[in-house]
């Protein structure tokens, strides 16, 4: 075997196996003020390892587990209120057959992603030859890109994953503000995204994904208490006599309501940190597949029930919870859904706040608080394109067509189709198709090339025309900054 050969990009060395596996964790003491300084932030505990059961319990997560309660926490949040607004657009069949197939090939572009990271993570250790701290720094989309295709390849995740990410960061504040304001009505959503925003920047102080166990349950707890409650209280209250059911009315409604769940299924614009987090990264790919049956779990009943109940009136409410009469357990999942987003902001904002840290050369400073005074400038952004265009719905899917479509589907599988255009990359390759995949790589491509070419036609193409469409009309409606938007006096 010649030397050459062991540095190949994509190579399975027998002799050489450096994983994050290997890496020992050193964790802090039981004091809380060195819990949120781990070793993320360029900080090695110098005190015992002992493990606190604070840490252990609460923050340090790095399991398969672990991986499970963040993806599932956060593929639906928000956009879970939204779906009865989309199937207002698209009808029943159209709806349940598009959230059936986003959630196939959101799995399939989240396996090309992590097989990606993986092959990216051993090149970089064979190419070091020795070993490599992959918690002293966090590996991030674009770096992947750009170890395994080029700088062109970098600029492009750069571009789009970025934007995703920050603006989705940006619907969670709305989302928020819509939220207080089903709690109390005498403030106007605008004056509430004012408000919120004193809490949202205290998210800057939590370092990384692994951080965000406590947060991730609470998220299930919100998201699934949240799913049915609706589904109950909507069959408890029964259809609307005048309920009509005619979607799909409109070419351009119908796109919207398509693009909003291609962002509902495509809500992995942090698997890489999710992946970088885990102790077997390998094992993400069947965690992400059973976050999306218990994701479709909350997401069809719920949006099945409200479209029956109230049929095509939903397509004047963004959040289907309006429509649900006042009671206690409508304000408990209020609350709880309130508690979710503002999780949900602080871990998608995580990639932003690192690439922002690498820009000012900063990302491997020993400074905790340097590195979270740093971010809060990015949350004053996210907060001040919240407040210009507040309309929740209609961004989801406008994010969904120009964003996620390339940064969560066109990217990771045309990714993967260039680097094994090549034979020899195939043969040698750390990641091989799955055992059931009919055709090996031929399989593999066709898929790929499947998935990109519907994404790029129906997301981006008519997905893209019909809500850039409607946001300009929502723009000449009501203008930039709007005060409050879809409410009752609007």
């Amino acid at each position: 075997m010649s030397r050459s050969s062991l540095f190949h990009p994509v190579f399975k060395s027998t002799t050489i196996s450096i994983t994050t596996t290997t890496v020992p964790r050193i964790l802090g003491s039981g004091v809380l003020f060195h819990l949120v300084r781990p070793r993320c932030f360029g900080m090695a505990s110098t005190q015992s390892s002992k493990q606190s059961w604070f840490y252990v319990l609460f923050l340090e997560g790095t399991s398969v587990f672990d991986a499970w309660l963040n993806s599932s926490s956060f593929q639906v949040s928000q956009v879970l209120l939204t779906l009865p607004y989309s199937f207002a657009q698209l009808g029943f069949v159209s709806g349940i057959a598009y959230q059936i197939l986003y959630a196939a090939m959101g799995c399939w572009s989240c396996y090309m992603t992590s097989s990606l990271y993986v092959i990216y993570r051993e090149k970089r250790a064979m190419r070091a030859n020795t070993f490599v701290d992959y918690e002293a720094q966090s590996i991030l989309w674009y770096e992947v890109l750009d170890g395994l295709l080029g700088s062109n390849w970098k600029l492009a995740g750069l571009v789009v994953n970025l934007g995703y990410q920050i603006l989705t960061c940006v619907i969670f504040l709305v989302g928020c503000s819509s939220l207080s304001y089903l709690l109390n009505s005498y403030v106007d959503k605008r004056t509430w995204t004012i408000l919120l925003v004193f809490c949202f920047i205290l998210i800057v102080f939590i370092p990384r994904a692994q951080h965000y166990r406590i947060w991730s349950c609470i998220g299930i707890v919100a998201t699934s208490y949240t799913a049915w409650y609706i589904t109950i209280a909507t069959i408890y209250h029964g259809k609307n006599s005048n309920a009509t059911h005619s979607a799909p009315n409109n070419t351009a409604g119908y796109f919207v309501g398509a693009t909003n769940l291609l962002y509902t299924f495509g809500g992995h614009a942090v698997t890489i940190e999710i992946v970088d987090a885990m102790k077997k990264p390998e094992k993400f790919k069947t965690v992400y597949f059973y976050c999306s049956a218990y994701i479709l779990t909350l997401t069809l009943p719920s949006a099945i029930a409200v479209y029956w109940a109230f049929g095509d009136s939903m397509a004047h409410h963004a959040y289907s919870i309006v429509v649900l009469p006042d009671s206690m357990f409508r304000v408990t999942a209020i609350v709880l859904m309130l508690v979710h987003q503002f999780m949900q902001f602080g871990f998608l904002s995580l990639p932003v706040f690192m690439k922002w840290e690498r820009l000012l050369g900063i990302h491997g400073s020993s400074n905790y608080y340097l590195k979270s005074i740093s971010r809060i400038p990015v949350v004053l952004v996210m907060w001040f394109v919240a407040i210009m265009v507040p309309f929740i719905g209609l961004i989801d899917s406008v994010v969904g067509a120009v964003f996620a479509s390339f940064s969560v589907y066109v990217l990771p599988c045309t990714a993967h189709m260039v680097l094994f255009k090549s034979s020899s990359y195939r043969m040698i390759s750390v990641e091989q198709p799955p055992s059931w995949m009919p055709w090996n790589w031929i399989g593999m491509y066709c898929v790929n090339l499947a998935v990109v070419l519907w994404v790029l036609i129906v997301g981006v193409g008519f997905g893209g025309w019909a809500s850039l469409v409607a946001l300009r009309h929502n723009i000449n409606s009501f203008g930039l900054f709007p005060q409050c938007y879809q409410c009752k006096s609007s």
